[in-house]
């Protein structure tokens, strides 16, 4: 049996695909605004970036370290002390 073309049904069908573009082509233009937009809004505020709060995070644990040891140091001089008086 003979293919036979169908004006209308390939219409039909350029027209979906063109749909299809025209929506992607969207969502890309929705994502970039939005990425903008929200870029914009954090360029406004006073916040840090992940960099930053992993070096001072970093900082704040070896701050935490060093108390703990300067602790145990300064329990162990007191415990010394008090043997001795």
């Amino acid at each position: 049996m003979p293919q036979t073309r169908n004006p209308i049904l390939d219409d039909m069908a350029r027209l979906m695909t063109d749909a299809a573009g025209m929506a992607q082509g969207m969502r890309r233009e929705a994502e970039t605004l939005a990425k903008t937009q929200i870029e914009r809004l954090l360029s406004t505020m006073d916040v840090v970036t992940r960099e930053e709060f992993e070096a001072v995070r970093e900082m704040a644990i070896l701050a935490r370290e060093e108390n703990d040891k300067l602790a145990a140091r300064l329990a162990e001089l007191e415990a010394k002390l008090d043997a001795k008086g």
